[in-house]
């Protein structure tokens, strides 16, 4: 019984895989904006962590990132001199 569930697991995985990675190659996904965004919210993430610390007064940005990985945010470097992928 194990190692049917074990075999249903994997199949399952195997398929959700397989799913994964024909969306990411789709012309269609739009892949970078995907990345471009959760970088962005993982900034916004990072900057409201840091605030209590640092004593910044950390907006959160709901804008659609436009230089670098975290939008630009002046607590993270303004965009950390990281390329835009627009």
């Amino acid at each position: 019984m194990d190692k049917l569930f074990e075999s249903i697991v994997t199949i399952a995985g195997l398929i959700v895989a397989v799913a994964i990675v024909s969306v990411l190659v789709s012309p269609k996904a739009n892949t970078s904006n995907v990345v471009q965004s959760f970088a962005s919210g993982f900034g916004n993430n990072l900057a409201v962590a840091i605030a209590p610390v640092t004593g910044a007064s950390t907006p959160i940005t709901l804008a659609y990132p436009s230089s670098g990985y975290f939008g630009g945010n002046s607590a993270l470097g303004g965009g950390m001199g990281l390329p835009s992928f627009q």
